[in-house]
């Protein structure tokens, strides 16, 4: 394995993730296949390459994980973490329990979930944007849909944050993040054999009964399904709401269009997921030897598919580093692609309108109170812990 200069690119470094763009862009102009030391894999980080990837799961497998620190017992056994055949019956039946639970439904719901949030902060004057609102909705969103019981807000919270994120001291999963995970895993497979005695109409019960030709999702499939989706769902959509928010305090034209006219709000999560997603990096493992521009990759090597630098390129997205709302930039990987697209996208989707609409009629202007924020410590996804606004 060459590395032809003495660029370094470290998914662990601090602050990473305060601005990864620039070490990405001369990954995509200089190194477009580069061996990471401190990551143990080569990275991918022109568009055409990564959308090759995730097209090409023969080659480029997720049997053995998808997170760039994997937690245990995950791999092979989650959608995410498997290959057609068995990939595509996991989602065939989880498509069709989603299918039922009805976007449509989900709307008013919510939005009075996010109502009921903002309105103790009717007058403030500073806010926590994460802290005060995005983690406080999306937390919400899921327990609604599976029908938890509220008690467990807290518990469930805390350890779908502590699950996606890596030790960057040790670049692995340190103890409680792990513990996080088994306590999630355990949590959701006492929900299953509940939900199997006493089913209901939300989406966990949709999970067990789904059923095409006879054939139903196992329990530990559901078990491992629901335990990924809570995080996915509570961490990563929080985080992109986060990120959401960012966006708009950093670009106030775009902020007061939204505000005046909510018809551009879909148009606006699209170029936020292109532009800055919460989603930076996931890993796919090679089957078979490939030379990619001068390098040599090795059947059994790792590969980091850099989607936050993809969707910065510029050979796919002209003038990829302005905030454009009206960009309407086709084929972003802001949701991944290929066979292993977010199946929550939808449900992301909605989610993000309506609590960017309900916010925006609250407070229509704002701005941050910290330029440095502090991130999410993860070497897959990019969020703020924080967003501090003056309102």
């Amino acid at each position: 394995m060459t590395v032809a200069t003495l660029f370094r690119f470290d998914p662990y470094a601090p602050g990473i993730d305060a601005d990864p763009f620039p070490a990405y862009r001369v990954l995509r102009d200089e190194h477009p296949c580069f061996w990471s030391e401190e990551a143990g894999m080569w990275v991918l980080s022109r568009y055409d390459d990564i959308l090759q990837a995730l097209t090409n799961w023969r080659l480029y497998s997720s049997a053995k994980g998808n997170l760039i620190d994997e937690l245990p017992n995950r791999a092979g056994a989650t959608l995410g973490t498997t290959d057609p055949p068995r990939h595509d019956r996991l989602r065939a039946l989880i498509q069709k329990a989603v299918t039922r639970s009805a976007l449509g439904h989900l709307v008013e719901p919510f939005r009075d979930i996010c109502r009921s949030h903002l309105a103790p902060l009717r007058g403030a004057e500073r806010l926590d944007f994460v802290g005060d609102y995005a983690s406080k909705v999306t937390v919400d969103l899921l327990f609604h849909l599976f029908a938890l019981p509220p008690a467990d807000r807290t518990a469930v919270r805390d350890r779908a944050v502590l699950m996606v994120q890596t030790d960057a001291a040790t670049r692995r999963k340190a103890p409680e993040h792990i513990a996080a995970f088994e306590w999630m895993a355990d949590y959701a497979e006492r929900l299953v054999q509940e939900r199997k005695r006493a089913p209901g109409e939300d989406l966990l019960s949709s999970f067990i009964t789904a059923e095409i030709d006879g054939e139903k999702l196992l329990d530990r499939e559901v078990q491992l399904t629901v335990t990924t989706l809570i995080m996915a769902g509570i961490e990563s959509l929080s985080g992109f709401l986060g990120m959401l928010g960012v966006n708009l305090a950093d670009f106030p034209e775009a902020r007061h269009a939204l505000a005046r006219d909510h018809a551009l709000v879909p148009d606006a999560i699209e170029e936020s997921l292109r532009f800055n997603t919460s989603a930076q990096r996931f890993k796919r493992c090679l089957t078979t030897d490939i030379a990619l521009h001068g390098q040599q990759m090795k059947a059994g090597d790792f590969v980091m598919l850099a989607y936050g630098s993809a969707n910065r390129d510029d050979r796919k997205f002209p003038d990829p580093d302005r905030y454009d709302i009206a960009r309407k930039p086709r084929g972003h990987l802001g949701f991944g692609g290929g066979v292993h697209a977010c199946l929550g996208s939808m449900i992301a989707r909605m989610a993000c309108g309506v609590a960017l609409e309900e916010f925006l009629d609250r407070f229509p202007a704002f701005e941050r109170t910290e330029q440095q924020l502090p991130w999410v410590p993860s070497s897959n996804f990019r969020s703020p812990t924080r967003l501090l606004l003056a309102v």
